[in-house]
């Protein structure tokens, strides 16, 4: 992994990403200059160990569900690490921070907000080329809670041919309107919100997610009803998941639900 010793830029993007620097949990650590973020970000990465020479992995992409290096609601990177998943499945988790709060989408106006553009052209390229990843769809692997299991829902249904599954804990799924948790001004618009509205891809892709179980929702915290009725609408869409209905847990990375949803 010499590679990760160099700095890599993306002038096409206005990116910057400099030579990675080990943190106090032993996570490879790069920070990232965007002209698509309003302030500097970062990607972590955790490798399995050992690495093997001349072997790809698989990517977990760990979704976070706060701006910058908010720890709120805990750390998913870090609970990856406590429960050995990247050693468990051979995977390499990585978490990507975003300086706004992340909802995943690009702002109708902001040049500064452009949350799913950066990740879809800074983000995984970067990963892909520094690290030893199956760099396909199949490769790619998405997950997430509250803001970010919206984010793992959108990311693979705008982008089916980029991200093979997507697994969804406790997020507000059938959200209608951008009137909610600092919705608004990520979104900017009603318009702008519609194209990334839960309901209305899963109707538009529907066609897309029947030859196989790509989407996961399980339990809940404080969104029951939503994942109730999102289950509701992809049954009658015949869109191929899988759905746990519990156990209900806190509204936590670390309350318990990601080692199932990454199995």
């Amino acid at each position: 992994l010499l590679a990760v010793a160099a700095g890599v830029a993306l002038p096409e993007n206005a990116a910057k990403i400099a030579p990675a620097e080990r943190d106090a949990h032993g996570f490879l650590v790069h920070k990232v200059e965007s002209s698509l973020q309003s302030q500097p970000t970062t990607i972590r990465v955790l490798l399995p160990e050992p690495t093997e020479t001349g072997k790809r992995y698989p990517v977990l992409y760990v979704l976070p569900v706060e701006a910058g290096n908010g720890d709120r609601y805990g750390d998913g990177l870090v609970e990856c690490k406590s429960h050995d998943l990247h050693n468990k499945h051979s995977i390499i988790c990585v978490a990507p921070t975003f300086s706004g709060l992340p909802w995943y989408a690009d702002h109708s106006s902001d040049s500064g907000i452009q949350q799913e553009t950066y990740f879809l052209t800074v983000v995984v390229p970067f990963v892909d080329k520094i690290y030893p990843t199956i760099a396909k769809r199949e490769g790619r692997v998405l997950v997430g809670f509250s803001k970010s299991g919206w984010g793992a829902f959108s990311l693979i249904l705008r982008h089916p041919d980029l991200f093979d599954k997507a697994a969804a804990w406790d997020a507000p799924l059938m959200k209608e309107k951008p009137d909610q948790f600092g919705m608004g001004s990520i979104f900017g618009t009603q318009e702008n919100f519609e194209q990334y509205q839960i309901s209305r891809l899963l109707e538009q892709r529907a066609s897309q997610f029947r030859d196989k179980a790509r989407l996961i929702h399980l339990g809940f915290g404080n969104f029951r009803d939503h994942h109730e009725r999102a289950e509701s609408l992809m049954k009658k869409l015949e869109v191929g998941h899988e759905y746990r209905e519990g156990p209900h847990r806190e509204h936590l990375w670390s309350s318990g639900w990601l080692p199932e949803a990454v199995e």
